[in-house]
């Protein structure tokens, strides 16, 4: 039995999402999302079409998922980070596609960091709070500042 937990005060529009998945109140996620089983999705959030979210994976308060987003399995979104998907945005003028980023296995964005479009944060990385990543990623290793620095390699 799929026991998904929506909050009466949530606005959830997909209906492709995993079992054991909860929403809380002011969640709004739009029609073609699709979102994995046993996932938390925090309050104050908002989820595009085109954004997929795998198993296992925590969104925080005041976290907003634009078109083009990957999220794989296993990831930590921490509040308030902040995902751009349009480089180069101007008002009422629109790409013709929108960047692609992909949050890769086990990685974790700390709180307030600000990930730029088009780039992969690998698997088990770790963004530190308030960072500004310009660039990819590699695989456990840990960047922080503005712009983020790797300072160590983790396991």
């Amino acid at each position: 039995m799929n026991s998904v937990f929506i909050h009466p005060l949530a606005d959830i529009h997909t209906t492709d999402i995993g079992m054991d998945t909860k929403f809380w109140q002011y969640s709004v996620v739009l029609a073609k999302a699709k979102i994995g089983n046993n996932c938390n999705i925090n309050c104050h959030t908002f989820i595009e079409n085109d954004v997929v979210i795998g198993n296992n994976v925590t969104i925080k308060s005041g976290v907003y998922l634009w078109d083009g987003l990957r999220i794989e399995d296993d990831v930590f979104i921490g509040p308030n980070a902040t995902f751009i998907n349009d480089i180069f945005p101007r008002s009422k003028i629109y790409p013709a596609s929108f960047t692609k980023t992909i949050i890769q296995k086990g990685a974790s964005v700390g709180a307030n960091a600000t990930i730029m479009g088009g780039i992969t944060i690998g698997e088990y990385a770790m963004v530190g709070a308030g960072s500004v990543v310009l660039n990819d990623i590699p695989a456990n290793t840990v960047w922080v500042g503005n712009p983020a620095k790797q300072i160590k390699t983790i396991q």
